[in-house]
């Protein structure tokens, strides 16, 4: 399949300052004295319209941002713009996002620098896209791969809303990443079932030292992931993480935990390339099951005979011979009882 070019680079684009007073086409966050938040998109003469009575957008335009507004029913609104955190948990979905969280591990472990080349796959609801954009700025590339033409839609949507307008680094395919031919990138992220297939691709098109992110979501996959890139060879030792993020109560001297947290998302898995024909030295790791089990399951799976089972350990096969029988489990001494005392009837 040859993917579509479907290219976002005019350099005239206008990209959001997100700076000073409330302007018409800004989004806003309203958030109630409940906490519960409403993002509206400023037009001159239109109003939200809530059970608590209407706000004027008006009344919001050439407001300074953190400014406190009334409805007609009397419910004060504190006024900001929402954060790309904020933006990425309320914007429309196609694809599962990509939690601010897992975003945010990605851009720092990855070091995505300004300026930097990057390439991502696949592109989901723009989520990730938008962090990557943030960091590589305008001098920098994103080249994001999605094989779904209607996912595809969704993320140019999500990221041009964002932004205010097309993003001059921003280059949007519809396509297999496998069909890349693009080299020189100094990151690479894929958010894909199996991106172990495409290992060889991630080699070519990667520069030495570049950084490579893998993100998945089951143990299944960060196993496969991890050995496919040990066997493959020209990178670092993989390093697999997830985090979890819990809030915090604190109202005077009640500090606790808060009763729900972020947790489970994605695995995050990281390596970087080596220099061509370098192989990293071996890591010294004690013997484990886990690796002999895997080793295993891929004979198997390569069309392999399963292996003889081992017998299993007797007492007798770990006693030694020349211990005296008093040291045996059989020839235990067993332990006399103490006499009962009498209580005391005085």
């Amino acid at each position: 399949m040859t993917p579509t070019s479907t290219t976002v680079a005019e350099t005239t684009s206008p990209i959001s300052t997100r700076r000073g007073p409330f302007q018409p086409g800004d989004r806003v966050q309203l958030t109630d004295p409940k906490g519960r938040m409403h993002t509206i998109t400023l037009a001159p003469g239109r109003s939200f319209h809530t059970h608590r009575g209407a706000l004027d957008h008006d009344t919001l335009i050439g407001l300074a941002e953190g400014s406190v507004v009334t409805s007609a029913g009397g419910t004060a609104y504190l006024a900001l713009r929402p954060l790309l955190a904020d933006y990425v948990l309320s914007m429309p979905r196609g694809a599962q996002v990509i939690y601010p969280k897992d975003a945010a591990q990605i851009v720092a472990m990855g070091d995505v620098f300004p300026g930097a080349r990057v390439l991502e796959a696949g592109a989901g609801s723009g989520a990730l896209t938008c962090s990557l954009l943030r960091a590589v700025g305008v001098e920098g590339e994103v080249h994001s791969y999605e094989v779904r033409p209607d996912f595809a839609d969704v993320a140019r949507a999500n990221v041009e809303a964002f932004f205010g307008g097309p993003h001059p680094a921003w280059r949007l395919r519809v396509g297999d990443v496998a069909d890349c031919r693009d080299t020189g990138f100094d990151r690479i992220i894929l958010d894909m079932l199996t991106p172990w297939e495409v290992l060889d691709l991630v080699s070519a098109a990667l520069v030495p030292g570049g950084v490579f992110i893998g993100y998945v979501a089951t143990t299944p996959q960060l196993s496969e992931l991890v050995e496919a890139l040990r066997e493959h060879g020209g990178f670092t030792e993989p390093r697999a993480w997830e985090s979890l993020v819990r809030d915090w109560h604190a109202d005077g001297l009640a500090v606790r935990p808060d009763h729900r947290m972020i947790g489970h998302t994605a695995f995050l898995v990281s390596t970087r390339l080596l220099a061509p024909g370098v192989t990293a030295p071996a890591r010294r790791r004690k013997p484990s099951r886990g690796a002999q089990a895997y080793a295993e399951r891929r004979r198997l799976r390569d069309g392999g005979q399963p292996e003889a089972e081992t017998p299993a350990s007797t007492t007798a096969d770990i006693v030694p011979a020349d211990v005296p029988a008093a040291a045996s489990p059989e020839a235990a001494v067993p332990v006399t009882p103490s006499a009962s005392v009498e209580p005391d009837r005085s």
